[in-house]
């Protein structure tokens, strides 16, 4: 069987589980139509509009 020599220090046991842990933070870009934040290449949540067309109708509250 393969068995370590010797044994990894915590330096190098923590460099190699540094990266695991994180999380990426979504792209948001701005609706042309209303101006809120949006996730890109999908119909705005807010307004209804992708790529100044009009999508979904939404009632105006």
């Amino acid at each position: 069987m393969a068995v370590p020599k010797r044994k990894h220090s915590q330096a190098r046991k923590n460099k190699r589980r540094s990266n695991v842990w994180k999380l990426e933070m979504p792209a948001f870009s701005k609706c042309t139509q209303c101006g809120q934040l949006k996730t890109p290449h999908r119909v705005c949540p807010h307004c209804g509009y992708y790529k100044g067309k009009e999508i979904i109708k939404m009632d105006e509250e």
